[in-house]
């Protein structure tokens, strides 16, 4: 796993993983996490139900997690908590 991420970055990977309308490829360009590094992180953080529940949502086809299954109708999606975006990093609250 990539242990050059921040406790800050990770936190941001772990909640742009958990929003279904981000997709993998956004934490990639964003933060160099191919999608089995994502899986890695979340497996590793998240409670093992939770983490199963994570799985199970993004496989099941309920999630947008991946752009080239994503209905072209989906705009990007900016979650509220999302300010602004400098050096390509996502400011917090």
């Amino acid at each position: 796993m990539n242990s050059n991420l921040s406790e800050i970055d990770k936190d941001r990977v772990i909640e742009m993983a958990w929003e279904d309308r981000t997709p993998f490829e956004a934490i990639h360009q964003q933060f160099g996490l191919p999608e089995k590094e994502v899986i890695k992180l979340m497996r590793n953080t998240l409670k093992p139900s939770s983490f199963k529940l994570w799985r199970k949502r993004v496989n099941s086809g309920v999630s947008q997690k991946h752009l080239k299954k994503r209905s072209p109708e989906i705009d990007r999606f900016k979650s509220t908590l999302q300010r602004q975006i400098t050096g390509n990093k996502i400011s917090k609250r």
